[in-house]
């Protein structure tokens, strides 16, 4: 009995032999090392201002993603998703094949193409929530909750949540806790090792 006890003593105890300490799962934020160079990325990774883009640092494996973007500051801003291949410097993105976005004035931008509008009485103000899904064919959106009906689709390859800003914008992320509910299916944004 006494060889038991110790045992798991032994293994389970603090700096027992063969003890792994688990990982901490990181956070889905706004990537630092995946930004333009007059971005100021503040609050634990989760506002974005000055000019320029910025990526999260999770890609969207998992099959249904929602995020949401609060709207600070108005101003040039564009939300969506894009490549690790987009140009974080040029604003707004939408311009190559490279970022799907919704920009400040309504439009949805893919290679230098509308793809589709938000209704003209429902532009994001300062203050709103702009919730996105992505199931690697179409981008939806929503403006406080209500569902916009503006599907937008064409990227191709792994891509990122990305937010742009310029002309005094200040735009917060929430990649989870949520202010509005995902709609049925969607979730927060999982890294590769926690959907396995």
């Amino acid at each position: 009995m006494a060889a038991v006890f110790t045992c798991c003593l032994g293994c389970c105890g603090d700096g027992g032999a063969g003890h792994a300490p688990l990982k901490e799962m990181p956070t889905v934020q706004l990537d630092t090392h995946h930004m333009g160079t007059d971005v100021v990325i503040v609050k634990s990774g989760r506002r974005i201002c000055g000019t320029g883009a910025c990526l999260a640092n999770a890609p969207l494996h998992q099959n249904k993603s929602y995020f949401e973007f609060k709207i600070q500051s108005t101003g040039v801003w564009g939300i969506g998703v894009a490549t690790q291949k987009v140009n974080l410097n040029q604003v707004p993105l939408g311009r190559d094949s490279h970022s799907l976005v919704l920009r400040h004035d309504g439009s949805i931008y893919h290679n230098n193409e509308e793809k589709n509008r938000l209704p003209a009485n429902s532009l994001p103000q300062e203050g709103d929530i702009v919730g996105v899904t992505y199931d690697h064919v179409e981008l939806n959106l929503y403006l406080n909750g209500k569902n916009m009906h503006c599907p937008a689709s064409g990227i191709r390859g792994t891509v990122f949540p990305i937010v742009y800003v310029d002309d005094s914008a200040i735009i917060d992320c929430q990649f989870s806790d949520f202010y509005h509910t995902p709609p049925e299916g969607f979730e927060k944004i999982l890294f590769e090792q926690q959907i396995f």
